[in-house]
């Protein structure tokens, strides 16, 4: 027996809804309470203006989308970041090289 196909320690079993991490339902949550106190504040009379209102919740949306092969947009851009302004090192190739000749 003891035949499982999920590892007990699978990440997504750790997440919220199996989609989110607790800070990606702050900024979606924190995105939804300024787009509410934007509409109570401005109360929009054109498209822009509620295009405007709406810019916080569409951000937020936008970051915290799942998409595969990562976890979000978040994720993504971070590792973006990481990639071409934080961690880029150049890498010197020591090596050998191995030249195969048959003899016969």
């Amino acid at each position: 027996m003891n035949q499982y196909l999920i590892a007990a320690n699978s990440k997504r079993g750790q997440l919220i809804f199996n989609i989110f991490r607790p800070i990606d339902l702050y900024i979606a949550s924190g995105g939804t309470i300024a787009t509410i106190i934007m509409f109570l504040i401005f109360k929009p009379d054109s498209m822009w203006g509620a295009i405007i209102v709406l810019l916080p919740i569409l951000v937020c949306a936008f970051l915290v989308i799942p998409i595969p092969n990562y976890h979000n947009m978040m994720c993504v851009l971070q590792n973006i970041y990481n990639y071409y302004f934080v961690e880029r090192q150049q890498f010197k190739w020591r090596g050998w090289c191995c030249k195969d000749e048959f003899k016969d």
